[in-house]
């Protein structure tokens, strides 16, 4: 009976090309080494080798056999890593999200529900979080808008607008509202990890430029010392931290967005949280 241990010495040999070369980086014995060629041979029931003096290396039939060892060696690798990821989600609640606000709500829900398991978070591209949710590589996924798919539930849970804290003599800071089109141009403050707010400053004002500030302290002493413009929303508006600003609503459509929270339709008891915390933020 064949056995992966095997399968992967014979790999590693077709690799290394020598016995002693591929005993020594297996840490094993070439007399073991030898007798496991020998076995796969009788398994096999051909011969896999062309044997000289002193040497032996690989016929056509023992390269065809390292070809489906190599397959049958990545595919066992695959189902122990998805048994150990689904052991994982057993334990673990993954949530992938477009931006960080939403789940300073929903975060401390889960660990409420579900005080047994981990909560894990991460920022996600748009594009890829539905189907994270749907592959199951995640539980919760985070969408800016509701996900069109019948396999999953899609549920506005909080929304988000932005807004621009602009100094009081900045040229737009009588505006009662403004565009991402008339903050083109002028240099910003912004803040790192900040998800899909990120690529919508970027592509909205490409003619402006960005100092990224991956600290929150430094952030807070350039915002309070400088005069660049920054961007604030209504859930990170921190009085003392904009109150020398003028605080500006941001009007495009793409600034203001209900945030879904996303999942498979075979887990109703998020449904109960995103509800609860719906009603409070919407």
């Amino acid at each position: 009976m064949l056995n992966l241990s095997e399968l992967e010495q014979l790999s590693a040999f077709a690799r290394y090309g020598t016995l002693s070369k591929t005993a020594q980086e297996l840490h094993i014995s070439q007399p073991t080494l030898t007798r496991t060629m020998q076995h796969l041979e009788e398994e096999f029931g051909v011969s896999l080798f062309v044997r000289g003096k002193n040497c032996l290396a690989l016929n056509e039939t023992g390269k065809k056999a390292v070809e489906y060892a190599n397959s049958l060696l990545s595919d066992a690798s695959a189902v122990i890593d998805r048994v150990r990821q689904f052991d994982l989600s057993q334990r673990t609640i993954l949530i992938e999200s477009c931006a960080p606000a939403p789940l300073w709500s929903l975060l401390p829900a889960l660990s409420e529900q579900f005080p047994d398991k981990m909560i894990s978070s991460r920022l996600t591209d748009i594009p890829l979080i539905l189907n994270r949710v749907k592959d199951q590589t995640c539980e919760i996924g985070i969408l800016p808008y509701p996900a069109e798919d019948d396999d999953v539930a899609s549920v506005p849970f909080i929304r988000e607008e932005l807004s621009v804290c602009l100094p009081p003599d900045h040229d737009l800071s009588g505006c009662s509202s403004v565009t991402l089109e008339m903050l083109n141009g002028y240099n910003c403050l912004l803040k790192s990890d900040i998800g899909f707010w990120n690529d919508l400053c970027r592509q909205k004002m490409s003619a402006s430029r960005f100092l990224v500030q991956t600290d929150e302290f430094e952030f807070l002493e350039l915002a309070r010392t400088s005069t660049l413009p920054f961007f604030v929303t209504n859930l990170a508006l921190d009085v003392d931290f904009v109150k020398e600003r003028t605080v500006i609503p941001v009007s495009d459509p793409e600034a203001n967005v209900t945030f879904h929270m996303t999942f498979r339709k075979e887990n109703p008891d998020y449904l109960k949280i995103v509800q609860r915390i719906a009603r409070n933020n919407i």
